[in-house]
């Protein structure tokens, strides 16, 4: 059985998806980590080791959130987007491990030589 959501509150100023769960765990999650950890073929491959790296990915935003049935949510990136169905467990496997997670991602750019860039300064 896995752990419902209480709320989803989407910050498309800040550019986060914030999510509150049964047992009182909250996370931020920004667009660009919930775009590049999509659950999608397209990001994920269609098997072990067939993932693709997501790049340019730092200004992404959240336009638009839709329920899926009673397991989780399909989420819209301004990148066009839109093949991720996001469970409740996926969810907060990716708030529970962000810390770690990101820092893959931000090592897997390092070895692909792409410099990210801070989205503070996209205009």
């Amino acid at each position: 059985m896995s752990i419902r959501p209480t709320e989803i509150k989407l910050h498309k100023q800040s550019r986060t998806l914030e999510i509150t769960f049964e047992d009182g765990a909250t996370f931020q999650l920004p667009a660009e980590y919930l775009r590049v950890y999509s659950p999608s073929a397209e990001v994920q491959g269609h098997g072990p080791g067939q993932g693709v790296l997501q790049v340019g990915k730092e200004d992404v935003a959240i336009e638009n959130i839709q329920p899926v049935g009673n397991y989780g949510i399909q989420l819209f990136f301004d990148d066009n987007h839109n093949t991720g169905i996001y469970a409740w467990d996926t969810l907060y496997d990716l708030g529970r491990n962000y810390e770690k997670y990101w820092n893959q991602y931000l090592e897997r750019l390092k070895e692909a030589g792409y410099e990210r860039r801070d989205p503070s300064e996209i205009i």
